[in-house]
């Protein structure tokens, strides 16, 4: 270093050295600056109490007090307290109660995870919200903005695997509400007794209580769309009538003649249950989304009045867990069918058929695809009888149709109804049954749109992988767009290709051997071009059975079409024209069709006259 670094470098620390000392803040900015953090800090610590303008906040002692005013006001000392918490743990459940408000904080599943591997949480959170609705004299109370206070005899047992834990929200020493809250060692459930005791003279309509149960649903899922287009509000009547709201839109539902066993706040996958034994009098049920909102599917809110037990007491159950069919039908109230199987017919193919066969396949293997796999291959099995009836009827028909170009080029396009009255009379000589091929596929159809609403609802493949598919509920992704793309979405789904690119090719095939010519054998292709829309973001398991499906039907008709030959079809039909008109069969469809072309004669006979 020469002469002019030295002086450099001498000059730098000059500056340093006097900066520090010159610019450093006096003793009175620093005491400014202490109070300003200080009154930052009250300010933080008094958004977090309830009913702020009745709170005064001593700067000297840096303590909150409670104007004596409040105090003489019903529940008034409980306005402000501090916000502690409790967990209650059992094998399956972590529950998190606070004082504030005595209610569940979080529900967390310890034996699951979220799509992304991290701890599941159902709820958590200050957005959430439990709490008794009341009057006192003619002060309205919500007790979800009061303090209540842990028993501390309790507080070692809350940490072991089950125990109780008692909140209480006091009005004065002999007068106050017990939330008594019990986890067993082992299950979903957690018990909730809430017990007034010596309010009777306090709070006005004593005799029932009125609930307010809110929470915002975490999402769970990959797909956050799919996660809402699954998530709502379930409830059971005590008449075992199951009702829900819609999953598509914000909904509210207010029921006041039926009494309600349980609510459900279902998210697709897992749900929040609150059970009364003996039923709920007026409910309040409401569900909205906020699409802005990426951290959770749906916010759900049910107000609920029930009646309190001779001792004073309203003994409730909640449920926190999956939606499995199982596990919910173990815990009684008949709580697995907020599990949607479809409408109707759809949900009685699912519950009577498709679910025990699926929970047999279960008892010898856990690999879900091959599960999916054995249950297409019995359906396909057992439908093998009208396949073939199917395939039968359009070789018919394609044999037929060299008479039929010959009769249409004959009487000409221009006279429908004499048109079709010929075709009928070729069916009927031939033996001929045009609707064959087409009644079979209508009889699958419900079997179709079943599995359409099972998969989806099959909390079985969650998580589960099969081949490049991770997560069998859910798409797999092929190819990912920063963008929305219409008609797809950000995302394609490499099975939901494959099974659009199956039935392409079983289209084809199917034109082939019903010989479809004009219309018919192009709208044949419009619709898997439709499903690779719909389905794009519908779960793999869907999509991997439809593909199946269709590779099945390809060997069905491939065995079929040796064991049919064309020319004894043919044979047989110049045979039935052979008959005697009054020796052969007519079907219902053939005898509609004639009195229709009948009556369509008649209507054009009158017509003429009147010209």
């Amino acid at each position: 270093m020469d002469k002019n670094t030295y002086t450099g470098f001498f000059l730098i620390i000059l500056i340093i050295l006097g900066s520090y000392f010159l610019l450093k803040p006096s003793s009175a900015e620093l005491k400014k600056e202490q109070l300003l953090q200080d009154s930052i800090k009250r300010a933080k610590e008094l958004k977090q109490t309830s009913n702020l303008k009745n709170v005064k906040f001593d700067s000297t002692k840096k303590t909150a007090i409670i104007d004596s005013a409040i105090l003489k006001t019903p529940f008034g000392a409980a306005t402000v307290g501090q916000d502690e918490f409790v967990t209650l743990e059992n094998q399956e459940l972590r529950v998190k109660l606070t004082t504030k408000g005595g209610r569940v904080y979080s529900v967390e599943l310890k034996n699951y995870k979220t799509s992304d591997h991290k701890p599941l949480i159902l709820f958590d959170g200050d957005k959430n919200a439990f709490g008794l609705n009341f009057r006192a004299g003619d002060k309205g109370i919500n007790t979800n903005d009061l303090y209540f206070k842990p028993s501390t005899q309790n507080l070692a047992v809350a940490a072991a695997d089950s125990g109780s834990v008692t909140m209480r929200l006091s009005y004065s020493p002999t007068q106050y509400i017990d939330y008594i809250y019990t986890l067993k060692g082992t299950g979903f459930k957690l018990g909730l007794t809430i017990k007034p005791v010596g309010l009777d003279g306090v709070i006005n309509n004593s005799n029932s209580l009125n609930i307010n149960w809110q929470a915002n649903m975490r999402k769970q899922e990959m797909d956050l769309e799919q996660e809402r287009r699954y998530s709502t509000i379930y409830d059971l009547n005590t008449n075992d009538d199951l009702d829900y709201l819609s999953a598509n839109k914000d909904d509210h539902a207010e029921v006041t003649d039926k009494k309600l066993v349980w609510v459900s706040f279902q998210a697709h996958f897992f749900s929040g249950v609150i059970i009364a034994d003996k039923g709920f009098n007026k409910s309040d049920l409401n569900i909205s989304t906020d699409p802005a909102d990426s951290l959770h599917s749906k916010q759900m809110s049910a107000s609920l009045n029930i009646d309190r037990k001779v001792d004073g007491s309203c003994p409730l159950t909640f449920y926190f867990g999956p939606n499995k069919f199982n596990i919910l039908k173990a815990q009684g109230y008949d709580l697995q069918k907020q599990i949607y199987m479809g409408w109707a017919i759809f949900a009685w193919i699912n519950r009577i058929a498709v679910l025990p066969v699926f929970n047999l396949l279960v008892k010898f293997t856990t690999n879900y695809g091959l599960i999916i796999l054995g249950l297409t291959l019995i359906l396909k099995i057992v439908l093998s009888p009208l396949t073939y009836k199917s395939y039968l009827s359009m070789a018919k028909m394609r044999i037929l149709k060299p008479e039929m170009d010959e009769i249409k080029a004959k009487v000409g396009e221009d006279n429908p109804t004499l048109l079709q009255q010929e075709y009928m009379k070729l069916y009927k000589k031939a033996g001929v049954n045009p609707l064959g091929g087409c009644l079979p596929l209508v009889i699958q159809m419900p079997i179709v749109f079943a599995f359409f609403r099972f998969f989806p609802s099959l909390f079985e493949l969650r998580g589960q992988s099969f081949l490049w598919m991770h997560d069998l509920s859910t798409y797999d992704t092929l190819i990912t767009f920063h963008a929305h793309i219409p008609f797809l979405g950000n995302h394609i789904s490499l099975m939901c290709l494959l099974m659009t690119a199956s039935t392409l090719i079983y289209t084809y095939f199917n034109n082939q051997i019903s010989g479809a010519t004009g219309q018919m054998k192009y709208i044949g292709y419009i619709t898997p071009i439709i499903f690779l829309g719909a389905l794009n973001s519908y779960p793999a398991g869907l999509n991997y059975y439809y593909f199946l499906a269709n590779m099945f039907t390809f060997g069905q008709q491939y065995v079929i079409r040796l064991m049919v030959d064309d020319k004894k079809i043919h044979a047989q039909i110049q045979e039935n024209k052979k008959k005697p008109e009054d020796k052969k069969k007519k079907s219902g469809f053939q005898a509609r069709m004639e009195q229709m072309v009948r009556q369509q004669q008649q209507a054009q006979a009158a017509k003429g006259k009147k010209k």
